[in-house]
């Protein structure tokens, strides 16, 4: 019987991804005086804005009357909502929205405070899109993470070039990607875990081929001491044959790099083109790999989801329910999108 081992404990990658947005963004954004000032100034009268439409119905009705569609309201509990709010601002033409803040009685947004905050969202969007792969609950696992660190990094970087303002906070951004994810970026664990995944395998470490390589012989080295193991468990192990004199003086160790078994797997692994999660069907050395290197989740929140879920079932009026009535329920509520 094989023995369970629970995997090793690790740090939410989704409440380090917003300690990068809300921490090391925010301070970035306030250690240079260019930035301070400007940024300061277009964040305090988006929140006086944000404010007014919330607490006043007459405002709220203005703002709507004037744009079409209602503004969003930061929340702090919630992920991504500020950049959320600010990104709905800036959607809204400046002239439009002076001609709002005139009419709420409020100070106007200068052309370099608008384009402040349009290059933070053009900036902050591929964190926010990391943030919403990291915390789902569909197809991720933890083998998502070191590609998505990967996808997030070259995306930033790549906005430079359009930004007039804030041309030195995707580098800020990637320094505390590299500082906060350290780990996890140097984590064999972590490229066994996306290259047993079919959707990524080795397209994670583009432009690393000494990495690749080394992720290819570990793939290779694992599968052999899985198809070793399951040899020895069914004892199909050859019997080795009485050899004559002359044989046993001539006879040479085999080469250990036979291609065997698991690496006939591990080829045609790399060969295919599916990148759906059933077709590790087809390779079982794999298979067991990846169950093994994806069992954790990235991020804690599916879990503080299902925590939330429960307070709704077992409510105030509800107090008397046993533990096997509840834990059903929540399965129900969970899981209703399961077909029978």
């Amino acid at each position: 019987m094989e023995e369970i081992v629970l995997p090793p404990h690790l740090r939410c990658a989704s409440h380090t991804m917003n300690l990068i947005m809300c921490t090391d963004v925010e301070k970035w954004l306030l250690s240079t005086p260019e930035t301070k000032a400007v940024y300061r100034n277009a964040t305090t009268k988006c929140t006086g804005l944000w404010n007014k439409a919330s607490r006043s119905t007459v405002a709220s009705e203005l703002v709507e009357d004037n744009l079409g569609k209602k503004l969003l309201v930061p929340c702090t509990t919630r992920w991504n909502s500020f950049y959320d709010a600010l990104a709905r601002v800036s959607e809204i033409p400046i002239v439009e929205l002076n001609t709002l803040l005139s009419k709420l009685q409020m100070k106007a947004i200068s052309e370099r405070e608008y384009l402040v905050i349009r290059e933070y969202c053009t900036v902050m969007k591929p964190l926010t899109m990391a943030l919403d792969v990291l915390q789902g609950e569909k197809n991720c696992f933890y083998g998502t993470l070191l590609p998505t660190l990967q996808s997030l990094m070259h995306k930033t970087l790549e906005l430079k070039k359009d930004l007039q303002i804030l041309v030195g906070l995707p580098d800020a951004i990637v320094q505390s990607i590299r500082t906060r994810f350290a780990g996890a970026l140097a984590s064999e664990d972590a490229v066994l875990a996306a290259v047993t995944l079919p959707k990524f395998k080795l397209r994670s470490l583009h432009g690393q081929q000494e990495r690749k390589d080394a992720a290819k012989a570990s793939l290779i080295a694992e599968c052999r001491k899985l198809a070793l193991a399951r040899e020895q468990q069914s004892g199909t192990t050859n019997p080795t044959p009485q050899q004559s004199t002359e044989e046993d003086f001539f006879s040479f160790p085999e080469d250990e790099d036979t291609y065997g078994p698991a690496e006939s797997e591990v080829a045609d692994y790399f060969k295919s083109v599916a990148t759906e999660m059933d077709s590790l069907n087809q390779y079982p050395l794999i298979k067991k790999l990846s169950l093994k290197y994806n069992a954790a989740t990235p991020s804690s929140a599916p879990v503080e989801r299902l925590f939330s879920l429960g307070g709704l079932i077992l409510s105030p009026k509800r107090n008397r329910l046993s533990d096997q009535k509840f834990e059903r329920l929540l399965l129900l509520r969970y899981n209703h999108w399961f077909e029978s």
